[in-house]
């Protein structure tokens, strides 16, 4: 019992096709470099600037949607809105609340102008409610029939008063700062 070998056995003969062009510079053929979409921001505060002119990635399924919620975060803005050098700030960019993407797409390469609004200080505000206090305070420390010890070491005696005065003067002093937000803004407070 013989087994046949059914192998033909021949010549490797010489193919009249060109070379194969193979990449030379990438040797492993799986990994894929695709080109991330940027935009270019140049960013305002409160319209002057710009501060900073940077390249930011776009993300989001499509690649077009831009992070917002970094921007605020590196540079301490509580809001940002869109800006024209010419006729100042626009409308504010709205940004999804789970991934911090902006709802609207941007092109790959955009220069996008975008004017930022500073996060508030809590040292103003502390301030100003320590200062009511202590005024209220004062006033009611006055207007007691019987003045306290650390009142009468003083030395300020400016006389007996209904307390309906002081009411008035507390809601007075509520309602001015309640009005006069831009005004105090202004002078500086």
């Amino acid at each position: 019992m013989e087994i046949e070998n059914t192998k033909e056995t021949g010549e490797i003969e010489a193919s009249t096709q060109g070379p194969i062009d193979e990449p030379k510079s990438d040797p492993n053929p799986r990994t894929v470099k695709t080109k991330v979409p940027e935009v270019e921001i140049r960013l305002y505060r409160r319209g002057k600037g710009p501060i900073d002119v940077f390249q930011s990635r776009l993300g989001g399924w499509e690649q077009d949607q831009l992070e917002v919620r970094e921007i605020l975060e590196k540079y301490g803005f509580k809001s940002i809105y869109a800006f024209n050098t010419q006729s100042g700030r626009g409308v504010p960019i709205r940004f999804h609340p789970r991934n911090g993407r902006s709802i609207l797409g941007y092109k790959d390469g955009s220069v996008v102008h975008v004017d930022g609004e500073p996060k508030d200080s809590l040292i103003k505000p502390i301030t100003k409610i320590l200062v009511g206090i202590a005024l209220i305070t004062l006033l009611i420390a006055l207007v007691m029939k019987d003045t306290p010890a650390w009142i009468k070491k003083l030395n300020i005696s400016v006389g007996d008063f209904p307390p309906w005065v002081l009411a008035c003067v507390v809601i007075v002093f509520t309602r001015m700062r309640k009005r006069t937000k831009d005004l105090l803004k202004k002078v500086g407070w």
